[in-house]
C-alpha cells in the first residue's frame, strides 16, 4: 500500500527573472514500513523532495498524498497538525534548544505528539543516556546529531525524514544509529526516509530512489537488501 505519493510534482522557485526548476513533474510511490533511500548528487532535488513531503514546502504544480490525503492543498495550520502527528525530521543541522538539557529536548516533542514514545529509552538507544543531563554546549556535534535523532524517535513518527543522519558521525556510531532506523521500520513499520550521498547505506534500503536534475531517474526495489553487519564500512 502505498503511504506517499507525488503525482506530476513540480517545485521553481523564482528570483526575479530568474527561475529554478528544484523539481521537474515528478511521479513516486512510496509503500509503508519501508527504509527508503534517496540518492543523487548536490542539487538534484533530494532535499526538495524531503522539504515537501514534511510539509515544510509546498508544490509549485501537481499533488503530494500521504495517507490518502492531499497534503499540497492543506492551510498552515493544518499543515502544521500534519507534522506534529505523521512526521519527523532528522536534519544536517541539529536544531536543539541551547538552553535546555539534553533530555529536555528530547521531551519536547511530548507538546505535540499525540502518542510520543519514553525520552529516556530513546536516548538509551543512541546511547546518551548518561548525558541527559548535560547541555547542547557540552556535546561533541556526533553527539548532538544522536539527540536530535532521539528526539524525532521519541515523536513517534509514522514517516521519519531524514537528511543526512550519519553525516556528522563516526562509522561505529553510524553503524549504531542505523541499525535502530532499520528496527523502526522492520520491527515497528515506520516509513524511514534517507536522503544521502553514502552508497553504502543504500545497500540496506528496501527502496532506492536515484534523483538527477529534478527528476527521479529510477526507483527500485531491492528484494533482499544488505544487514547493516554485512556492509563494508
Amino acid at each position: 500500500m502505498a503511504v506517499v505519493e507525488f503525482k506530476d510534482v513540480s517545485r521553481i522557485y523564482r528570483n526575479g527573472e530568474h527561475e529554478q526548476k528544484a523539481l521537474d513533474h515528478v511521479n513516486l510511490k512510496l509503500e509503508e514500513g519501508k527504509f527508503i533511500v534517496i540518492l543523487g548528487p548536490s542539487g538534484a532535488g533530494k532535499s526538495t523532495l524531503l522539504n515537501l513531503l514534511g510539509g515544510l514546502d509546498s508544490p509549485t504544480e501537481g499533488t503530494i498524498v500521504v495517507n490518502g490525503k492531499d497534503i499540497s492543498t492543506l492551510t498552515a495550520n493544518e499543515l502544521a497538525d500534519y507534522r506534529a502527528a505523521t512526521v519527523g525530521f532528522v536534519f544536517q543541522s541539529y536544531n536543539l534548544i541551547p538552553t535546555l538539557t539534553v533530555i529536555e529536548n528530547v521531551a519536547l516533542v511530548k507538546e505535540i505528539a499525540p502518542a510520543p514514545l519514553s525520552s529516556h529509552d530513546m536516548l538509551n538507544a543512541v546511547g546518551l543516556l548518561d548525558h541527559k543531563h548535560n547541555f547542547p554546549s557540552e556535546l561533541s556535534g556526533g553527539e548532538q546529531q544522536r539527540v536530535s535523532i532521539a528526539r524525532a524517535l521519541a515523536k513517534n513518527p509514522k514517516i521519519l525524514l531524514c537528511d543526512e543522519p550519519t553525516g556528522a558521525l563516526d562509522s561505529e556510531t553510524g553503524v549504531m544509529v542505523l541499525k535502530l532506523l532499520l528496527s523502526m521500520a522492520r520491527d515497528m513499520g515506520k516509513t524511514i526516509i534517507i536522503v544521502t550521498h553514502n552508497q553504502n547505506i543504500a545497500k540496506m534500503a528496501d527502496v532506492v530512489v536515484r534523483v538527477k536534475n529534478g527528476k527521479i531517474r529510477s526507483c527500485e526495489s531491492q528484494e533482499n537488501p544488505l544487514a547493516v553487519e554485512e556492509v563494508d564500512w
